[in-house]
């Protein structure tokens, strides 16, 4: 049998071992009871930064501004893609004007930034919106 997974949970940052071969069953949170795995993007905030880029499952962090055109454009794709890796990565919008700190702190130059975390580290960034299959793409030559 294969290790349990330590992923936090989106709503209360609980951390909740659960495992891999029932992400796919809706797990929920040990402390909160909601879902630990959503197929949307969550939104994060400076305050949940520290917790939510914990665990296992890998974290993809869009970076962005409401003033930011291409920012709009890509949400929808974005969304898209947070319900197609459901259980596989999961998927955090980070307003930049509200959490100008931690925007700051992760060197953001440009918007839209995507940032993949993996057990608590950055291990890939990309600038600029993409197309659905190109995100895909970037994210599997990842290992996600």
């Amino acid at each position: 049998m294969s290790e349990p997974l330590l992923i936090p949970c989106p709503h209360c940052n609980g951390l909740n071992r659960l495992p891999a071969a029932r992400l796919n069953d809706a797990p929920k949170c040990g402390r909160c009871k909601q879902n630990v795995l959503l197929n949307k993007p969550f939104d994060l905030s400076e305050s949940r930064y520290a917790s939510q880029i914990k665990g296992d499952l890998p974290l993809l962090l869009d970076v962005w501004a409401d003033w930011c055109g291409p920012c709009k454009s890509f949400a929808p794709i974005f969304e898209q893609a947070a319900n197609q890796l459901s259980g596989r990565c999961r998927l955090a919008k980070l307003d930049s004007e509200a959490n100008r700190n931690l925007a700051g702190q992760l060197g953001i130059r440009s918007i839209p930034s995507l940032i993949l975390f993996n057990n608590g580290r950055e291990i890939s960034r990309q600038a600029g919106a993409l197309p659905l299959q190109s995100l895909l793409e970037w994210l599997r030559s990842q290992g996600v």
